[in-house]
């Protein structure tokens, strides 16, 4: 396994541990991650908030970044100053100024005219996927360096590529090539 030498944004999918997520974070946490994206979409917002703040303490603990995802309310209860909109959510919460709360606002784009839009709507960085095959996107054909290559020339926020990406030095350095900020990892994460 490569050392933590890398900007690598940690995406939770608690459905892929094998032992307690608590005990999963915790080992993410040990690693030192740029930061720790909780994932869990499934969830509703108050066992997502109960999961949070278990999630936010360990963080604190290690001092890694806790980005919440999708719920922007439940990062202002918790002290986040941190988190990943899916697109639509950007739009939806950016015009109503909900998010002045927080320092850093991330969303996912999948073309560059969403990368574009994602700037004008105040995101401080983006993710740009998927990269690489994955089973998250099952039967979807990746888009492939190049469309990484494209975003990353076209705004001036960072970009983390995403989608298929390995706990793999030299998956990582072809993402970095692109002039990508750093990348995302799931699958690595939650299997350490």
């Amino acid at each position: 396994m490569i050392m933590c030498t890398y900007k690598i944004l940690a995406v939770t999918n608690r459905r892929l541990c094998s032992r307690p997520f608590p005990e999963q974070i915790e080992r993410v946490c040990r690693f030192h991650p740029e930061g720790i994206i909780l994932r869990e979409k499934d969830l509703p917002e108050k066992e997502y908030i109960l999961l949070a703040r278990q999630v936010k303490d360990i963080c604190d603990r290690y001092h890694v970044p806790c980005i919440l995802h999708t719920y922007p309310e439940a990062a202002r209860e918790l002290g986040c100053t941190a988190v990943h909109l899916p697109l639509p959510l950007l739009r939806k919460y950016r015009p109503e100024h909900t998010l002045d709360h927080l320092s850093a606002i991330g969303t996912s784009v999948h073309s560059v005219e969403e990368a574009l839009e994602a700037v004008r709507l105040g995101a401080s960085y983006i993710t740009a996927g998927h990269i690489y095959s994955t089973d998250c996107k099952k039967g979807i054909p990746p888009r492939g360096t190049e469309f990484l290559r494209k975003v990353c020339e076209n705004v001036s926020i960072p970009v983390y590529a995403i989608g298929g990406i390995r706990l793999e030095e030299s998956m990582i350095r072809e993402v970095l090539s692109c002039h990508a900020a750093g990348c995302c990892i799931m699958s690595g994460m939650m299997t350490l």
